[in-house]
Parts: structure tokens; sequence; C-alpha cells
């Protein structure tokens, strides 16, 4: 039997997955949670065998908490299931060497195989996330200006992000601006989310 818990903050779509996987004979949700921070301590509560896990959680991002989970709970396989087809992500989750990525708009039979697969030590990407990330452009984004906006996505300001990277507060605002203008983002804050969207920075 596969231990599951299953991570969704829409409380219809998590309940309609709890019981759609609840058909299968081999498959056993143990744990539901409507939270990013509230992964972990279920997964280790209830030694699961495999975590499906919405990128987007109040609390904390759902790649977030496969960063903690593998450190807690290094057993436990995380499968990635989520609304956003951006390659970004999966670049993203394949450098923390997530082994399951799944769009929500998957057939639940999909999913349930899914689960046996990565369960069994196997990757599972969505073909269509993969052939999106193969054809994805190449990052737009300088050594500097990504490792610059790596930084101020930590809430670091224009002083802090120059006192780190040995930089005057000019060059930081030139970076920054360069970063913004170069993925046609509104500001400083959207320039962070698309970077982090496209897998460019973490």
């Amino acid at each position: 039997m596969i231990r599951i818990l299953l991570a969704e903050d829409m409380r219809m779509l998590r309940d309609a997955l709890e019981a759609l996987l609840g058909l299968e004979s081999d498959l056993d949700v143990v744990a539901t949670v409507e939270r990013g921070d509230l992964i972990v301590p279920a997964a280790v509560q209830h030694r699961v065998d495999v975590a499906v896990i919405d990128v987007n959680l109040p609390g904390q991002d759902g790649l977030s908490a496969v960063e903690e989970l593998r450190r807690r709970l290094p057993s436990c396989r995380p499968l990635i299931l989520t609304g956003m087809g951006h390659a970004g992500l999966l670049r993203r989750a394949l450098a923390l060497q997530v082994p399951g990525f799944l769009l929500k708009e998957a057939p639940p039979e999909e999913l349930a195989e899914a689960i046996r697969r990565v369960a069994d030590g196997q990757r599972v990407i969505d073909p269509q996330l993969a052939l999106s990330a193969w054809d994805a452009r190449g990052r737009p984004l300088t050594e500097r200006e990504r490792e610059v906006l790596s930084v101020a996505a930590e809430g670091a300001d224009v002083p802090e992000i120059a006192s780190r990277l040995h930089l005057s507060a000019g060059t930081v605002r030139n970076y920054l601006t360069s970063a913004v203008t170069k993925m046609s983002a509104r500001n400083r804050v959207d320039a962070i989310r698309i970077a982090r969207e496209s897998g460019w920075i973490l």
C-alpha cells in the first residue's frame, strides 16, 4: 500500500483528488493539508511514501517545502501537481531532483499511475511540459543581474544588496533596472516573480 499526502489549498479539488485516489486498491491517502508549511510535519507524522504537492500554497510554496522534505524525510518522494505550465517551474523542480511533475489537467488515472511510478523510484514528467522546457529560450539575465535579483528576492534593499555583493548602490539599481526591462516586468517585485517562475532564480 502506497501512503500518500495531498497538499492542495482548494478544498473542492483536494476532496475530489482524495476521493478519486481512494478508489485505487493500492493507494491510501493518509494525510491532507491546505498549507505549504504543514507539508513536512504531516509527512513526517504519517511517514508517507509520496507527497502530491501543489506549487502555489499559502504559508510556503510547494517547491520550498520539497527542499525541506528532502532533509526531514528523504524516503518520501514528491510529485508536483500544478495548474501552471511554466517551463521555468519544471526547470526549478528538476534542479531540486523532483521525481514527478504533472499538470492538474491530467486525467485521474494518469495521476494514480504517476504516483505508483514515483513510489517505485521512477521519474514522471508531463510530456507537454518537458517539450516546452526543451524549447524554452535561454535565460535573458546576465549572471550579475541574476545574482542581484536573487538577493533582492530575499527581501534585501539596495544598500544591503550593494554591501553583500560589494557593488555601489548605483550599480545595483542599474542591474535591477536592466533586469526589469529585459523581462518586460512592471517593477522589481514583478521581475522577481517572472524570474522565479521561469527558473532563472530560486
